[in-house]
């Protein structure tokens, strides 16, 4: 198999979220504007108003029948509370707040477009959905988020890992990869007890994938059409951590190799499949363990 992934590099990145509104609001822009200018710690806060005075946003207030209809269902399943859903439900009308932005760091399309969307919610009372994955977005959740002054983010606040039962176990797909220009990843027959350790397993190889993909585009300029990394991919305890904000001491780490999968009903942006290396564990119960230590299903 290869030693490299050829991946394509989007000329821009869009992000959408909804805010669901009771009523519609008057004078929302300025209002939103004073929001952002008191409520937000420089420099994220110059980064949002700079994105928000330019074409590069827009806010786009409709009834809500002239959207389509947000998963509701959906939102639940993901921790939508009750009443969420309901105000999601009750909603006279719905604002799109979508930004788009290039390829790399920082994601100014995200931040710029989550923060607004909070603005929103915060003088006009609505209830704000995270299109992408689709989450609910609650407001401490959502400033939670968002950069501190040091720029870091939490990558587990930006993406899901959804896993369904199959005949052989559990199938994964994240969402969330996407929103950085990059594929999501799959894994196929997860055991029932391994559900919680791959998810996290998956959290650390998707930080580590991250920060290989910005790597070559920060040091890219012009922006390339397509980068090339490497197809087996090695992720630490630290890689786990860090995608949850945390730090970890130990070294340990495994190696797994991604392979492009084919498309499937419902997939929404390229997958890439998570398989063993060639010399390494094989399968999520060895993987699990060589990284965690066994048995990979005690782990807390």
């Amino acid at each position: 198999m290869g030693a490299t992934l050829t991946l394509p590099v989007a000329d821009r990145l869009q992000a959408t979220y909804a805010v669901a509104l009771r009523e519609p609001p008057a004078g929302l822009r300025a209002a939103v504007r004073r929001e952002i200018a008191d409520g937000y710690d420089a420099p994220l806060r110059e980064l949002v108003l700079g994105v928000f005075d330019s074409p590069m946003l827009t806010l786009d207030l409709r009834p809500a029948d002239e959207f389509p209809p947000l998963p509701v269902d959906l939102l639940a399943a993901y921790g939508a509370a009750a009443s969420e859903t309901a105000g999601i439900a009750g909603a006279s009308h719905l604002l799109a707040v979508r930004a788009a932005y290039r390829p790399g760091w920082p994601p100014a399309h995200e931040w710029a477009a989550r923060a607004v969307a909070g603005a929103v919610a915060a003088v006009a009372g609505g209830t704000v959905v995270d299109v992408f994955t689709p989450r609910v977005l609650d407001p401490a959740g959502l400033r939670r988020s968002l950069p501190g002054p040091r720029g870091g983010i939490r990558l587990t606040d930006w993406m899901l890992i959804p896993h369904s039962p199959g005949a052989d176990g559990h199938w994964f797909t994240t969402r969330g990869l996407a929103r950085f220009g990059l594929p999501e990843l799959r894994t196929e027959n997860v055991p029932n007890e391994l559900v919680e350790p791959w998810g996290r397993f998956l959290n650390g190889l998707a930080r580590r994938l991250l920060d290989l993909w910005l790597a070559e585009l920060a040091g890219a300029d012009p922006a390339p059409y397509e980068i090339a990394l490497p197809a087996v991919v090695t992720v630490g305890l630290q890689d786990v951590a860090a995608a949850s904000g945390g730090w970890e001491t130990l070294g340990r780490s495994v190696a797994v190799r991604l392979r492009p999968d084919e498309p499937r009903p419902g997939d929404e942006a390229p997958v890439l499949a998570v398989v063993p290396a060639d010399d390494g564990p094989a399968g999520p119960a060895a993987l699990c363990a060589a990284l965690f230590g066994a048995p990979a299903h005690g782990i807390e």
